[in-house]
């Protein structure tokens, strides 16, 4: 079903021999792994029909960018702005504090080579995605590389801006995030098409790697325009003590895939893993996580919320996993499902796998309707029917929007919330 993808351009001459050398094992695993096909368990539900990309290409840009850089709108006073179109570094802006990198990985592959050896693509896919990790590896050229030493906490937002320009473009975003002990940084990542009429198909990784003691902050807002698809691959490892946040927004693309793997590697380590779907018409939404507790005394907690409209589909299906050994876990695993029509359709798989004593694991799943008595209340207080139910989707949402703890972030989050319930309002004009 999936034809094999030509290679992007040859850049051989300016990264490191190492990483020339993974990006062609990359491309003969790529094309010796098989095609996820139905009957896999990893992909139980999925809509296979959309895997197949042998329309799409990797295109660079040489356009004029001054539209889109101006677009590139969010949070106010970013500590460091990167624009990307179609893979290509349009705009990069930095006010970072002294002893923080912040650079494109095309340019961290050669100013600090061993250090993005030591961290890129480290963990084994294991949720359904193997050939398009292996097609990603062989293929990115650019992206984010963050590296924050021991003890310093940053304040501010870097924030990086991914375009797709032209039918049929294939783009390989990446973002690796490091951070030292006792430290602190947060990353906004968004994906947007230049225009709502050409497909486009972005094969997005993103590692996050948190040293002891440190929190890292990581959000991800997926709004391609609905003629375009996404597959979106989520490693992240957490040291003793330190705190991950992961957060994913979808509200654009017609199609999107989500993995998410937690590694809790380390005693008094936590992950919050947080999702918000909105899907309309006939979008679909399919999301798999693994929360991995290696370590004894860990933590994880998972919120994802889809607000279903039309003909609409979403699938979860996330798994605790505790390793022997991993005594004292404490995790939580929560799908929650707002069905705001007869016609969509809700798919949740949540699990536990535990093989470690005095442990605290819960998970769950809930699909339910807007009620009549709180339609009621509302039109009460003057509301109309229409206007209700958006506003009960809303707040049904912000419950996990709140769970950012950044003022700015969450404004900037909500922000793309209310433009896709407006535009379901009107009916996707």
């Amino acid at each position: 079903m999936s034809a094999v993808i030509e290679p992007t351009p040859d850049l051989s001459a300016t990264f490191p021999a190492w990483f020339n050398e993974r990006q062609k094992a990359a491309r003969e695993l790529y094309e010796s792994t098989p095609t996820p096909k139905r009957g896999d368990e990893e992909w139980r539900f999925a809509n296979i029909k959309q895997l197949d990309f042998s329309a799409y290409a990797p295109s660079g840009f040489d356009g004029d960018a001054t539209d889109m850089i101006a677009r590139s709108v969010g949070v106010e006073a970013p500590l460091a702005k990167l624009v990307f179109i179609n893979d290509t570094l349009v705009l990069s802006e930095s006010n970072v504090p002294t002893g923080l990198i912040c650079l494109p990985l095309a340019e961290a592959l050669v100013s600090h080579s061993e250090l993005v050896e030591k961290h890129f693509m480290q963990q084994e896919t294991r949720l359904g995605s193997a050939k398009f990790s292996a097609l990603h590896a062989a293929s990115v050229i650019n992206g984010l590389f963050v590296f924050v030493p021991d003890k310093l906490e940053v304040e501010g937002t870097i924030e990086v801006h991914h375009w797709i320009s032209g039918e049929n473009t294939l783009v390989f975003p990446h973002t690796l995030i490091v951070t030292g002990r006792h430290s602190k940084v947060r990353v906004v990542d968004m994906f947007r098409s230049a225009n709502d009429s050409d497909s486009g198909l972005a094969i997005a990784f993103n590692d996050l790697s948190a040293g002891p003691g440190s929190k890292l902050d990581y959000v991800a807002i997926q709004a391609l325009n609905e003629k375009s698809r996404m597959v979106q691959i989520n490693e992240t490892s957490a040291d003793r003590d330190a705190s991950t946040t992961g957060f994913i927004l979808n509200t654009g693309s017609t199609w999107a895939r989500n993995e998410s793997l937690t590694r809790l590697e380390g005693p008094g380590s936590r992950s919050d893993m947080l999702s918000v779907s909105i899907p309309y018409q006939d979008q679909e939404y399919d999301q798999r996580t693994f929360q991995h507790h290696v370590s004894e005394g860990a933590y994880s907690d998972l919120l994802y919320k889809n607000s279903l409209y039309d003909e609409s589909k979403t699938v979860f299906s996330g798994l605790i996993f505790v390793d022997e050994g991993a005594h004292h876990t404490d995790a939580y695993q929560t799908c929650r499902n707002l069905l705001m029509s007869d016609t969509c359709e809700a798919n949740s798989m949540p699990g536990l796998e535990i093989n470690a004593d005095q442990v605290k694991c819960s998970h769950g799943s809930t699909s339910s309707q807007i009620s009549d008595e709180e339609i009621f209340y509302l039109r009460a207080r003057g509301i109309d029917p229409v206007r209700a139910r958006q506003l009960i989707a809303r707040g049904f949402s912000v419950e996990v929007v709140e769970r950012l703890n950044d003022e700015a972030v969450e404004s900037l989050v909500l922000q793309f919330i209310d433009e896709k319930f407006a535009k379901i309002a009107t009916g996707g004009a």
